[in-house]
């Protein structure tokens, strides 16, 4: 199936599976949600638990922390993640301390699904990768997956999750399709997943990065070069024992995502394998990334500001 039927049917089943699991955003109901990922919820669960709201992201944002700590499990949808930063001081104030600062005693379930990607033309205020705005803030998960099953494994351990997540599903792979289990599966947090094998340099790719990582992983191998691609999965908590024993077998290592390269999770895992396994390394690291300027509405110009298989390959060529 599509990442957006594994999404749907993640919430269905959990919905199915606990009444206190509600959906909550603007235009989820009645239309399902402007990419369809809600699509026949409001049908199925009614207008109590599937609810359209305003477009104020402050206001439903906080209306469904206050229904997480009382004991709600809200999903909301936070149509574009650049629209994050309307509600930053619900998530980042409230959502992510409260927890910490009660001492344990309030728990604050809600999942943020929000959309990231750019290429499309809808300029530099709808085409923000902002994962990494949110590393910084302790008490928050941060969950990018990059496959239908990992999207559907990861949604649900997000839903059950006690803590606040921010589910970051990537534009670029809504349509594309994978094998999904017909059985029940969850993901746990914090486990990376080795997607190729190899031996001469490890390629961690984030998102959507992650299938362009596979297509080079898949060139190379014709040059004669086996590189090793992970996906973290989750950036908080950060699988980086499982990056780090890769790294000091393959002594290279290559990150690639595509938020901008300044301040990027590309530079937080560098920075953590330098202080692991630096003895390991045999060459400098590389960080494939966005350009550090707004996304242009102009669809060339904005694809430009993607990385792609053949800046990857040419890393790895560079640094071999």
């Amino acid at each position: 199936m599509s990442m957006v039927e594994a999404l749907r049917e993640a919430l269905a089943e959990e919905m199915r599976r606990d009444s206190s699991v509600i959906v909550m955003g603007e235009d989820v109901g009645v239309l399902g949600g402007i990419y369809r990922v809600t699509q026949g919820l409001l049908e199925e669960f009614g207008p109590e638990r599937v609810r359209d709201t305003p477009i104020s992201e402050e206001a439903f944002m906080g209306a469904a922390i206050g229904a997480a700590v009382t004991g709600l499990r809200p999903v909301v949808e936070i149509m574009y993640a650049d629209f994050l930063a309307n509600c930053m001081n619900q998530i980042v104030n409230f959502a992510a301390k409260m927890r910490y600062c009660s001492g344990g005693q309030l728990r604050v379930p809600v999942v943020v699904r929000t959309m990231v990607g750019h290429g499309r033309g809808h300029g530099g205020d709808h085409s923000q990768v902002p994962m990494t705005w949110f590393m910084n803030i302790p008490g928050l998960r941060l969950v990018a997956p990059s496959t239908p099953y990992d999207a559907k494994g990861l949604l649900k351990t997000a839903i059950r999750d006690d803590s606040p997540v921010l589910f970051f599903e990537p534009h670029l792979l809504y349509r594309v399709r994978g094998p999904v289990p017909e059985e029940e599966y969850t993901i746990p947090f914090g486990r990376a997943d080795i997607k190729r094998r190899g031996e001469d340099v490890t390629i961690v790719a984030v998102s959507a990065m992650v299938p362009r990582a596979v297509e080079a992983h898949e060139r190379l191998r014709e040059e004669g070069i086996t590189a090793e691609v992970i996906d973290p999965r989750t950036l908080n908590p950060l699988d980086i024992e499982t990056i780090v024993e890769s790294v000091k077998r393959t002594n290279r290592l290559i990150t690639v995502e595509y938020s901008p390269k300044t301040g990027g999770v590309g530079a937080e895992i560098a920075a953590l394998v330098v202080e692991r396994a630096f003895d390991y390394l045999d060459a400098p690291i590389i960080r494939v990334a966005a350009p550090d300027v707004p996304v242009p509405v102009s669809p060339p110009l904005g694809r430009m500001t993607v990385p792609t298989v053949e800046e990857i390959v040419e890393a790895v060529e560079a640094l071999l």
